[in-house]
């Protein structure tokens, strides 16, 4: 079973007790059936209820709101240990970690006490809708509107690349409710999936990810009341939108680490057990090496996630180191992943192989939650030269 190079500094034994039961929980209702997900595009329904009745969703939102009470550490080991099996299906993190997050930050009273608890007992699936056909990483080219008719919103447009997308019951949809303005224009609001207009697409075939569940969403003419505006007026959706990545670039940090680990693991497994030449694969001196760099690759990026995470449950992680864990991570993981299938000589190129998939899977980590390019952006401007200019 993989485990990180070092116990974590933000661990402690309620974490301890937490990683026994998601470990459990993944080891019995995940790993089991990741070839079905696959299969089908989106993992079993019953698998959000079974993590809702042990607890495992939603565990970082205030007891108050039938959430677990704990803090991000609490989402990591569960986002680990996820990733130790090799499961890149559950959209669970996005549900627990990110549209559960939002809604905490910004929902009123009444939204909180309506969407939460049912998010955190798995009876409701949740989503967020940013991305459309012809709009990636400028979020403020979005064209999907919310327009306001007395005490309803009449919302028109279609999203893309939506994670959850064919399960989701609610959906946080980035729209613009004033068209003519750019980022001042954008808002978010909360859309029921029975709501009349509301379509799905087709479940999106990808090259990695295969078993996560992704795909278009369609609005067409849909009413919500006025009351789903997330925020306490209009036009605060791309601020909420901004002040959230942090969260969801350490998230993809968190992920892709964990994949480093469990690659690293993998290996390790495989080129002791396979032979050449008449002696285990490790036994050459360029095995070793590889895996002499692979390793400190790991362990290198454990060493600044873990930073990040004790950074953001003292509230300390800003935008910037943010975008750094994200870009260093997800393309520190992309080296490792390609080195360790590389061990695997042709078997790694053959999908039966958890290595191929962690190849495919991984590839995605430097594209979403903002592009590699992006998040090089965001951290150069806040550079400066030694005299500030």
């Amino acid at each position: 079973m993989p485990m990180p190079a070092r116990r974590s500094p933000w661990m402690n034994q309620e974490l301890d007790d937490l990683r026994d039961l998601a470990r459990t929980f993944s080891k019995k209702e995940i790993e089991p059936n990741i070839e079905s997900f696959i299969k089908n595009k989106q993992v079993d329904r019953e698998l959000w209820n079974k993590a809702g009745e042990l607890g495992l969703l939603c565990i970082s939102i205030p007891e108050e709101y039938g959430g677990g009470g704990g803090t991000f550490a609490h989402e990591t080991v569960i986002m680990e240990e996820q990733a130790y099996v090799g499961d890149s299906s559950w959209g669970a993190a996005l549900h627990s970690g990110i549209v559960a997050h939002y809604l905490l930050a910004y929902g009123t009273e009444a939204q909180k006490h309506e969407w939460l608890p049912k998010m955190a007992g798995g009876e409701v699936v949740g989503a967020i809708a940013m991305t459309e056909p012809g709009t990636g990483s400028d979020l403020q080219g979005i064209r999907t509107q919310a327009i306001r008719e007395g005490e309803e919103y009449v919302v028109n447009g279609a999203k893309t690349f939506i994670t959850n997308g064919v399960q989701a019951d609610m959906v946080l949809v980035a729209v613009k409710t004033n068209p003519t303005e750019a980022a001042a224009g954008i808002s978010l609001v909360i859309i029921p999936t029975d709501t009349e207009g509301f379509r799905r697409g087709r479940a999106l075939d990808k090259i990695g990810m295969k078993g996560q569940d992704t795909c278009e969403l369609f609005f067409e003419d849909i009413r919500v009341p006025a009351a789903n505006l997330l925020g306490s007026e209009e036009g605060q959706g791309f601020i909420q939108l901004m002040s959230q990545l942090p969260q969801e670039r350490l998230i993809v940090g968190v992920s892709c680490v964990a994949a480093m680990e469990a690659c690293l693991d993998l290996t390790l497994d495989y080129v002791h057990s396979r032979t050449a030449f008449g002696r285990p694969i490790f036994g050459f001196q360029n095995t070793k090496f590889e895996l002499a760099e692979i390793a400190t690759e790991a362990r290198v990026a454990r060493s600044f996630v873990d930073e990040c995470i004790e950074l953001h449950v003292k509230g300390e992680l800003d935008i910037p180191t943010a975008a750094m864990v994200k870009y260093w991570a997800s393309e520190r993981a992309g080296v490792v992943v390609d080195k360790c299938l590389q061990l695997f000589g042709g078997y790694g190129f053959m999908e039966e192989y958890p290595i191929a998939r962690a190849f495919t899977d991984l590839r995605v980590s430097r594209i979403y939650a903002g592009t590699t390019e992006i998040m090089k952006e965001i951290i150069a401007r806040t550079l400066r030269t030694p005299n500030g200019v």
